[in-house]
Parts: structure tokens; C-alpha cells; sequence
């Protein structure tokens, strides 16, 4: 490995954070001069809360920013830096778009990572706040490219391949929910099995990527719905989180390039 690899994830919501990159920083997380910055736009504080959760007497907000430190703690590889945007839930997208590209740029700016992860234009469910944060990341990460200086090597798109949707898709109906919609906000979307460019054995640190899930409580509704916790459904999640798949948003994948199995593979 190289002295210094800097990773740096950029994502709307508290959880956002707890699918996608996870399991790729728990096995970086040894690694020499290995650096893990986080950007979250907002704290969610406009979600709905899981019916179960207890009643709450203070803002969403709040509590979404602890479950977001406690899920980190659970993980057990914390981000070396972690910034709040401090939008409103649901208005990013109203943001000017110059102004998110100057926030997120300034930060990456001073990090200069290796490697950026963010959302693609499908937004990976679709929410508006996604697809703005994304595509100003993307435009982020070009400035800071055009620069000249060191860092910016890889910029990526997290995402679901579509055969693995349809795998999920069939045994959500199995267990009586509905079926996601490609496209409906707030229901997973697939990408092509084609575009992806990296996928990532996570397996070994599975349990870790699901002990930092879990601990979003409020959301539990989304992550796990109609499902209570116990051992099985933390089994059946360790399966589902045990590739992470991204698109290679650039450099440009040529056609058939092989998939790679790391997000720093191949860089210099």
C-alpha cells in the first residue's frame, strides 16, 4: 500500500454514510497514512421517525447527529474528520448550486483525497438531496482536478447493480413488502450490471458494517422495515452488505474494463 490514501465520502443524510464505503474503510482502517473525511449536507432533521421508536421531545435533528456518532462508535473506525453542511432536510436541492459546489470543493480542497465517493444522478433512491449533493460533488471534484495539485485521483458513485436489485426486489415481495420502483423517491434504483467498475469484498467486516446500522434507530422503518431486530434479520443484512458496488465515475471506464476489487486499486 501507498504511504497515504485519503477517502473521502460526501452524503446528504445521516445514514447515507452507513451503506455504501463502510466495510471498504474497516479494511483501510490499518492501512499506513490511511485518512477517512465525511461530509454530511444535513442531519435529516425532516425524516419520518420508525413508529416503534420511543416518543421524542426534541428535534430530529439532534437525535439523527448522536445515532450518526453512535453508529460510527459501533463500527468502530470513526471518520478522521466529519463536517455538517448544515442544510435544511429536504431544500438541498434548493441550494444554489454554486454555493454547495464552493462548500463541499472548499473541504475537499483541504483534504485533497485520493479518492471521492458521492451519489450518481439516479441518487440511489432517487431524493433530491441526493441527486443535488452528487452532481455537486461531481462538479467539486472536477475543480479540484483541473487544479494541478496532488490528490484527486478517482471519483465514484455508489449504487446497486440492477441484478442485484431484482435479487432484493424478489424477496421483499417474498416477505410482503413492496416492491421498489426504479425511479419513486425513497425506493432503491439500480444501475446497470455493466457500469459498475469496482466492487468490494466487505464480507470479513460485514458485522461491523451492520452494528453501525443498527444504531440508527429512529430510522428503522427504512432500513429494515416491517422486520424487528434479532439475530436473523442481522444475518440476513451481513449477506446484503457484504459487496459494496460502485461506479467508476472517473476516470472514464473503457468498455469491459475489469471490475476492480478496491477503491484504491491501480492508483499510483
Amino acid at each position: 500500500m501507498a504511504s497515504s490514501r485519503v477517502l473521502a465520502l460526501v452524503v446528504a443524510h445521516p445514514d447515507d454514510d452507513a451503506y455504501g464505503l463502510a466495510g471498504t474503510v474497516a479494511l483501510h482502517e490499518d492501512d499506513p497514512g490511511f485518512r477517512f473525511v465525511l461530509i454530511h449536507a444535513t442531519d435529516g432533521g425532516a425524516g419520518l421517525i420508525d413508529p416503534a421508536y420511543p416518543p421524542i421531545s426534541e428535534d430530529l435533528g439532534s437525535i439523527r447527529r448522536r445515532e450518526m456518532d453512535a453508529a460510527w462508535t459501533a463500527h468502530g473506525r470513526p471518520p478522521d474528520r466529519h463536517e455538517w453542511l448544515d442544510y435544511a432536510d429536504g431544500t438541498v436541492d434548493r441550494v444554489p448550486f454554486a454555493e454547495l459546489v464552493e462548500r463541499i470543493g472548499g473541504i475537499l480542497d483541504q483534504e485533497r483525497p485520493d479518492v471521492v465517493a458521492t451519489f450518481g444522478p439516479e441518487g440511489l433512491t432517487a431524493h433530491p438531496d441526493h441527486i443535488a449533493v452528487g452532481a455537486a460533488t461531481d462538479a467539486a471534484f472536477t475543480r479540484l482536478r483541473a487544479d494541478g495539485g496532488p490528490g484527486p485521483q478517482r471519483l465514484l458513485h455508489g449504487c446497486v447493480r440492477r441484478s442485484t436489485w431484482e435479487r432484493w426486489n424478489s424477496g421483499r415481495i417474498r416477505r410482503g413488502l413492496k416492491p421498489w420502483e426504479a425511479g419513486r423517491m425513497y425506493d432503491v434504483c439500480p444501475v446497470p450490471d455493466e457500469e459498475i467498475g469496482i466492487e468490494v469484498d466487505v464480507s470479513a467486516v460485514a458485522d461491523r458494517i451492520v452494528a453501525g446500522l443498527m444504531q440508527h434507530r429512529t430510522q428503522r422503518h427504512v432500513i429494515s422495515p416491517g422486520v424487528p431486530p434479532d439475530a436473523e434479520e442481522d444475518a440476513r443484512w451481513n449477506r446484503m452488505v457484504g459487496v459494496e458496488q460502485l461506479v467508476q465515475a472517473w476516470p472514464p471506464r473503457p468498455p469491459g474494463a475489469p471490475v476492480l476489487g478496491d477503491v484504491f486499486e491501480g492508483l499510483g
